[in-house]
């Protein structure tokens, strides 16, 4: 997947998730069956996963270089990317506490649901910064997965929101 076609799935996937949370009636939004997270705490945790990566993508390359080297193994194609993460999901991974969301209130889904999306438009906006070569020469620390490239960070951006839709659609329908 080129760049115009992360941007492109980036934009769709997270705005089709905000079309789903807002579609629920609102006494779904903050409930939280048997444990599991609200509807509104999984926007919270898309944001929260989501901004460090738009962060991530204004570092200067050799930065990112420095701190976190240079790939040792060929990049991962999308499907790769996503086998690996169901893999470390069935081994029992969760999302680690830094990005476990706090309780939503209805009256803060517009906001962070605006606030999702402006940070989606920012990140393809900071991707195209880059060179199709330069997002497979460059990692980036992900919690489950360990070192990825720039664009398996994409990658995982991408089916992280459309996972966490099937979870709310799993939970919450």
């Amino acid at each position: 997947m080129d760049i115009p076609a992360i941007k492109r799935e980036l934009h769709y996937h997270h705005r089709a998730f905000i079309d789903r949370i807002q579609a629920l009636p609102v006494e779904q939004l903050e409930r939280t069956p048997n444990g599991k997270w609200s509807p509104l705490q999984h926007v919270a945790h898309i944001e929260m996963s989501v901004r460090p990566v738009a962060m991530a993508m204004m570092l200067p390359r050799w930065f990112l270089r420095w701190r976190f080297g240079a790939p040792n193994r060929a990049p991962r194609t999308y499907e790769g990317l996503v086998q690996r993460y169901q893999e470390k999901l069935s081994a029992g991974g969760r999302a680690p506490s830094t990005f476990v969301p706090p309780r939503v209130s209805v009256k803060e889904m517009e906001s962070l649901s605006a606030a999702l999306l402006r940070l989606v438009d920012r990140l393809g906006r900071r991707t195209s910064r880059w060179s199709e070569a330069d997002l497979d020469r460059h990692l980036l620390p992900h919690p489950l997965l360990g070192k990825v490239t720039l664009r398996e960070m994409l990658f995982f951006t991408i089916h992280h929101v459309e996972h966490h839709e099937a979870l709310v659609v799993r939970d919450h329908s």
